[in-house]
């Protein structure tokens, strides 16, 4: 063999190399194309998705609109159902799809061309509220509208599902006047506005001064609570009501706070799984420039005391300053709206003779301008008065201020003592002249009022922390602050005469025979007496 063909023969390494480049670019090249080409395939199918999309959206707008309507009830047939909508009452056929179990009474549902059910939406959220007059059954109820008019709904499915809330009197519920349905009950009731259920944190402890009317008041409210039988054996009913008056600020609405508080605590400690509600009326608010709403108030308040009563709570109803709404009838300068509040009330004290385990406590500084009828035995059997303290029921009422826990420069006994020779000093205050030409002096001595000790207590105890935090150098090294003097209680006193010496009201004579105690005497003149500093 040649040289020449043996050179022939040889593999080439450049030709080798390039075929084998040449195999990676189209390897390449091939990856390449497809990735573009699934890439192309994804928003080819994209583009399709969107004018499906758009063709729907076109074929929708060319639908005639759905109209909404509220469904009633199932029809005998049991494939229709009975719906409201647009002001008609009508049966319509319910689509297949629909679960029927969705259909409950008060829900919206979706109506399509042929007035067929398509859809169930939810209940309505909007529209008037009325309050719970009465409720009929398990599905029905009376509610009164805001003009008063009474009607009866029927109970939506939110309101009859289990679990829900059961309307009760004085309720207030959204409802539809069109379809007569109730849909939700609203939180906010014209009586947890106008009254407090929970028993106030008050005890009897609470309270100086005041021992012969709290043992009067627990013979009246707490014995025929805590012993019926006994009142049973004796064939004696308890009092229907108990009315605390006398000075303002001396202690009328603590007593009937703690009145609520002890009934509680007896039930407790007799082992009864029972609690007391105090009911504690807020008077002014009673008022309503519409006829009628006051006295639909008053009922609602009775109403719910009935509630209470019937699961063998004791339950005491407190109109604090009872006058503001109870006054004499015919004795309303701009209105007679008495007239009819105070029937109410009284039509309300006869009737709780059908129920037990319910009192009734007024307390008021004005007892002179309360209706006659409301005082008489039988409704308001008890009277207690509430005097303004003496001197040994001051210092009672100071040793409930002035505890052991607070820091004293001074003995306790010795700063009450001095605290109540400077509130009983005498000191005169206002001059009053009689229609039979007599005079009388009023000394401060003469208002002293359980929240005037409270008051100078507080006084004298910012006193001693202001001279303490003042007096920074001095005090720097001492740990705990010197605490109330004997100075400060008399201080606070003086600061307290001092505030109280451009009060009286002297264009109304008539008020001070009430505060003089002189009730049988006309006051023709009051002259305020000079401040002794």
């Amino acid at each position: 063999m040649s040289e020449s063909s043996f050179a022939e023969r040889r593999p080439n390494p450049e030709s080798s190399t390039v075929i084998t480049t040449t195999s990676a670019e189209l390897k390449r090249l091939n990856r390449a194309l497809r990735a573009r080409n699934s890439k192309l395939s994804d928003l080819l199918q994209a583009s399709r998705d969107k004018l499906a999309e758009l063709q729907n959206q076109i074929e929708a707008l060319g639908q005639p609109p759905s109209t909404y309507g509220v469904y009633l009830e199932r029809s005998s047939d049991g494939t229709s159902a009975e719906i409201f909508t647009n002001g008609r009452h009508m049966r319509v056929p319910v689509s297949p799809a629909i679960s029927r179990a969705d259909l409950v009474p008060g829900v919206e549902v979706r109506l399509g061309a042929n007035l067929q059910i398509l859809e169930v939406a939810d209940f309505i959220n909007t529209g008037l509220m009325g309050t719970v007059v009465e409720p009929l059954d398990a599905k029905r109820l009376i509610i009164a509208d805001s003009t008063g008019e009474q009607r009866i709904l029927k109970l939506a499915g939110s309101l009859t599902a289990p679990g829900a809330i059961e309307a009760k009197a004085g309720d207030t519920v959204l409802f539809d006047p069109r379809t007569a349905y109730a849909f939700e009950i609203i939180p906010k009731s014209d009586l947890s506005r106008l009254s407090l259920e929970d028993v106030p944190n008050v005890s009897y402890e609470d309270i100086g001064g005041l021992d012969s009317q709290i043992e009067q008041i627990r013979d009246a409210v707490e014995l025929p609570f805590m012993h019926p039988d006994l009142y049973r054996t004796y064939d004696l009913l308890p009092p229907k009501g108990v009315l605390l008056y006398g000075p303002p600020g001396c202690g009328k609405t603590l007593i009937a706070k703690a009145v609520a508080n002890s009934l509680a605590e007896r039930a407790q400690d007799a082992g009864k799984s029972r609690s007391a509600y105090f009911l504690n009326i807020k008077g002014p608010e009673l008022l309503n420039k519409y006829v009628g709403e006051t006295e639909r108030q008053i009922r609602l308040i009775f109403e719910r005391a009935r509630e209470l009563a019937d699961e063998g709570n004791p339950v005491i109803v407190f109109f604090d300053e009872m006058e503001s709404i109870f006054r004499t009838r015919g004795s309303g300068k701009s209105s007679d709206m008495e007239t009819t509040v105070v029937p109410q009330l009284l039509t309300e004290l006869d009737g709780v003779e059908q129920m037990s385990n319910v009192i009734v406590i007024g307390a008021t500084n004005r007892e002179e301008l309360i209706d006659p009828a409301i005082l008489r035995p039988g409704r308001l059997d008890v009277k207690i008065r509430i005097d303004r303290p003496t001197r040994e029921q001051a210092r009672d009422i100071f040793k409930r201020y002035i505890t052991e826990p607070i820091p004293m420069a001074v003995s306790r006994d010795e700063l009450i003592d001095a605290g109540v020779e400077a509130l009983f000093s005498p000191d005169p205050y206002v001059a009053l002249s009689y229609s039979d030409g007599t005079e009388n002096i009023l000394h401060y001595s003469d208002f002293v009022s359980g929240a005037m000790i409270a008051n100078i207590v507080s006084r004298a105890k910012k006193q001693a922390i202001k001279e303490y935090l003042q007096d920074s150098a001095t005090n720097a090294q001492r740990k705990n602050p010197p605490g109330i003097t004997v100075a400060h209680l008399v201080e606070a006193v003086r600061l307290e005469r001092r505030e109280s010496e451009d009060l009286p009201d002297t264009s109304n004579p008539d008020a001070w025979s009430r505060l003089s105690g002189k009730k049988g005497k006309r006051v023709i003149d009051i002259q305020v007496l000079d401040y002794a500093a």
